[in-house]
């Protein structure tokens, strides 16, 4: 059974504890407290070391001196005496738990006090045992097979001369008792800088430093949240733009930018290793994903360029969009107003630019490429999975989850609760019972499903928006029937409704990813889930379901609803019995989708990418701009102060951004086939963009351990089954193809059609019904026009019998059989793309061999050295009886076992 941090907090450092209390209780009365050390700045501007060059620095703490304020009014003072005191009981506790502590003043006179935090060998190998961190006990004695392709990723890798790759370990959970079996060749650098920082920050979160009403107050987060410090950090090992003149500092830092950060090494392979060994895990494995996700992207990228140059080319021979342009076809199609009163009659080729538009995108190379990107996103989410087993055992995760992570800070606070564990039968503190869990996730599902419908809201408010200005701009656009300027041969109605309503609908969803930010983090606070990872997980579900309603409510209206439900001239179906429902263009909605996207998606893109490089330069610009004096050197922890600090979600939204984008790529592709090209471009730029940030422009981030991505996992695959769904309906409901394909094999040809052979010739005039403009009703009847001869009847696009027949405005006989193929192809399209998957997926095993073999390899190892150990204590308990005994085996043939 693991221990909690409690059992092991109390195990080891109950006396100290004891004494932490006390001054956490009475520290008023308690004269002087034991608190870092004020020393003078050495001038070595490049040490990472106390002022003794011995003891490394594994964490700064920030404070402003209070003594500074002597001028300020009583109750100032109060308060900041107030918060001295207690930041001085949380230093005096943090030294009682080994850590060594040691202050030095700003030398650009800010009144700052950075605070240099130290941990000792046996604090670090106590912490490392707590918290169940693996460590090496071997060198990798595995063979390591060579791939096939090393000839041709090597111009893309950095040099080992310039980044040496990490020699590969066996490992195994520290254990202080155990020192000996594992591979300590130095115990300066047994553990790592990011090690170090990790375990330290570990204490810095659970030292206590105020006890009241018998509540404890702990945790550098509250102090850091009440401006008792400033700010809390581990330090960068050196300038990024210059190579460090110390000798003990290796600067990383350096490394990571001039081959990994720098805009000039866009075109190299991520060293994944030294980001892992800098920034952590969690980093780590961000950028391996962002990384493989781009990889995979190119395949993408190369095909859906490729089905878009061969839309492109067929274009010239699109038959029905030269039907569409024709002067004695088009020209003489009149057809009919799509509102009420204020739109008047127009010419069908005034359609004729965004017909031919249509043409490169509505074509059977986006059927297959639909059909590709649903068998790409099953490869990528399948060899994902391996490349994922293979960091989880080479970065030392794989039992991360059971073994390492303990509850957060503000679970701990909140255990007031005694239950009974159901498996070892002993009591345990949680912060709420059964019943209290229920009543918590019942609000919280509630305030979700409330959130988004608020959102589903703002989208019915773009709708009405488009039923609105649709009627200013028929109104305004295209007042003559001829149609002939210029400006209403591009700006047609349908044109300008969507784009203008694309630009605002893209301004309302980043005002709203603002908001639902903050309400995604209360209601997750609120939930108090017992680990960080727990926190994530259930503050990534929350914010990527308001982000999918965000961003994709639109996108599916304009898919799937808009035009689908619009009756006929003499009929028309209205909103709220006001508005009368949206028509598509006479080709279809397709190209409306393809326009929405490109411009959601671009636009995000742009303005991410914009926020992320200007936003963080600024700020640093402003903040050197300010602390800028007399003095020019500045020591390391001070010139990381002036850096952004890091959010406290870190990575989630880099991962959101991206997961976004991967529904963009997958979900819609059917009627954009660019879109992995301009999601390529785009991460490209991302990965330099954010290894840039991070590297540059902000503190280092406390390194974290993580086992995988996360919630992002499934949420992926949901939205790959999602996306053969969505792709399948677009090609058969909003696309053109299948009755355009019904048309061509059953409907062009006797007995429906006159052409003695299959051809797409009156494709359009067969695809457009009559209407006698006399059945128009008084409350839609247009505004009468100028008419050119005797014309009665006008068009409109739907598969229904003319006036004067006996079945006149019902659905024609090709309304069903179009129904009919739609829901066939549908039906088989689904299933053979679903059965593929899960072929794929059957014959993709989620961890290679060579990684099994690894496993393997170091569970004997361990299990190895533990049965050693064992034999060990016992012949040292037993003494000469044992050698005795061992020696009786021999004499009788028994051997010894291994």
């Amino acid at each position: 059974m693991m221990w909690s941090f409690k059992g092991w907090k109390h195990l080891i450092f109950s006396e100290e504890m004891e004494q932490t209390e006390l001054y956490g209780t009475m520290q008023e009365n308690v004269p002087s407290l034991h608190t870092a050390e004020v020393v003078e700045f050495n001038q070595n501007y490049e040490s990472l070391c106390f002022n003794d060059d011995q003891r490394r620095i594994d964490y700064v703490l920030v404070y402003e001196d209070e003594s500074l304020k002597e001028n300020a009014k009583t109750a100032k003072k109060n308060f900041y005496l107030k918060q001295k005191k207690k930041r001085q009981a949380y230093e005096s506790n943090l030294m009682r738990n080994g850590l060594q502590l040691e202050a030095t003043r700003s030398v650009a006179g800010e009144g700052l006090v950075f605070v240099k935090v130290h941990a000792p060998w046996e604090v670090l190998c106590t912490y490392a045992e707590v918290m169940h961190i693996k460590l090496p006990i071997q060198p990798n004695d595995l063979r390591q097979r060579r791939s096939a392709f090393n000839w041709f990723t090597k111009i893309f890798t950095v040099s080992e001369d310039v980044i040496k790759p990490e020699q590969e370990f066996f490992t195994a959970p520290f254990e202080k008792d155990r020192t000996d079996d594992f591979y300590i060749q130095d115990k300066e650098t047994f553990f790592t800088p990011a090690t170090r920082s990790r375990i330290v920050h570990f204490i810095l979160s659970r030292v206590e430093y105020a006890v009241k009403d018998n509540v404890k107050k702990f945790g550098i987060n509250k102090l850091l949240d009440s401006g008792i410090y400033k700010a809390a950090f581990p330090l960068h090992d050196g300038r990024f733009n210059v190579k460090s003149e110390d000798a003990k500092s290796l600067n990383e830092r350096y490394l990571l930018y001039r081959e990994w950060a720098h805009p000039l090494s866009f075109y190299k392979l991520q060293p994944l290793d030294l980001v892992r060994k800098y920034y952590g895990e969690k980093i780590g494995i961000y950028f391996a994903w962002l990384g493989f996700y781009t990889r995979m992207l190119l395949l993408a990228a190369v095909v859906g360029l490729a089905c878009f140059l061969y839309g492109y080319k067929s274009q010239e021979s699109c038959t029905w969009s030269k039907e569409v342009c024709d002067p004695d076809i088009g020209g003489n199609i009149i057809m009919c107003p799509q509102c009420d009163k204020e739109c008047t009659y127009w010419y069908l080729n005034i359609t004729c630019s965004s017909s031919k538009t249509l043409c490169i995108f509505d074509s059977f190379g986006t059927l297959i490429f639909a059909v590709f990107m649903a068998i790409w996103v099953t490869l990528f989410l399948e060899f994902w999975k391996r490349r994922q087993a293979e960091l989880e055992y080479e970065w030392d995760t794989v039992e991360f989850l059971e073994q390492e992570e303990q509850p957060r800070p503000e679970y701990e606070a909140k255990c007031t609760h005694v239950v009974v564990n159901p498996i070892s039968q002993q009591e345990e503190h949680v912060p709420y019972t059964t019943c209290g869990k229920c009543m918590r996730m019942t609000f919280c599902t509630s305030a979700v499903f409330f959130w988004i419908m608020l959102i589903v809201v703002s989208v019915v408010g773009i709708i009405v928006y488009r039923l609105s200005v649709f009627l200013v701009f028929s109104a305004t656009l295209p007042r003559n029937i001829s149609g002939k300027e210029a400006i209403q041969k591009y700006l047609t109605p349908q044109a300008a409704t969507t784009i203008t309503a694309s630009i605002i609908s893209f301004i309302i969803i980043m005002l709203l990813n603002i908001l639902y930010e903050k309400v995604a983090i209360m209601i997750t606070d609120f939930e108090l889930p017992r680990t960080k990872t727990d926190y994530e997980n259930s503050l990534t579900t929350k914010m990527f379901l308001f982000q999918f309603v965000n961003y994709y409510s639109s996108c599916f209206y304009i898919a799937f609803f808009k035009g689908k439900f619009v009756g006929y001239p003499g009929d028309p179906v209205y909103w709220f019995g006001r508005y009368r429902n949206e028509e598509c263009d006479p080709g279809g909605c397709l190209l409306e989708l393809t326009t929405q996207l490109t411009i959601i998606m671009g636009g995000k893109a742009i303005w991410n990418n914009i926020q992320e490089i200007l936003v963080p330069w600024i700020k640093n610009l402003i903040a050197r701009f300010r602390s800028s004096g007399i003095e020019t050197i500045k020591p390391r922890w001070e010139q990381d102060y002036h850096l952004q600090p890091n959010g406290q979600l870190g990575l989630f939204y880099e991962y959101l951004e991206m997961v976004i984008q991967f529904g963009f790529v997958t979900l819609f592709v059917a009627s954009f086939p660019l879109a992995p090209v301009l999601a390529l471009v785009n991460n490209l730029l991302e990965i330099r963009v954010d290894a840039w940030k991070i590297t540059t422009q902000f503190r280092r981030m406390v390194p974290e351990k993580a086992q995988h991505i996360g919630a992002w996992q499934p949420i992926m695959q949901g939205v790959a089954i999602l996306a053969v769904v969505t792709n399948a309906m677009i090609i058969a409901f909003t696309s053109d193809m299948i009755p355009r394909l019904v048309y061509y094999w059953s409907f062009s040809v006797p007995p429906y059609g006159n052409h003695s052979s299959n051809t797409m010739e009156g494709y359009i005039n067969n695809t457009l019904s009559i209407f006698s403009i006399s059945d128009f009703k008084n409350e839609s009847r247009p505004v009468p026009p100028i008419w050119f001869g005797n014309q009665t009847t006008c068009r409109y696009r739907d598969f229904r019998y003319p006036p004067g027949n006996e079945h006149q405005y019902e659905h024609s006989i090709l309304y069903w059989h179009v129904i009919a193929a739609k829901l066939s192809f549908l039906i088989v399209m689904e299933h053979i793309v679903y059965f593929v998957k899960f072929i794929i997926s059957y014959l993709i095993p989620d961890i290679s061999n060579e990684t099994k073999d690894k496993i393997k390899r170091e569970k004997y190892l361990i299990q190895k050295l533990l049965h050693e150990r064992h034999l060990k204590l016992v012949k040292k308990q037993m003494g000469g009886l044992a050698d005795k005994i061992f020696k009786g085996m021999d004499n009788f043939g028994i051997k010894k076992s291994d």
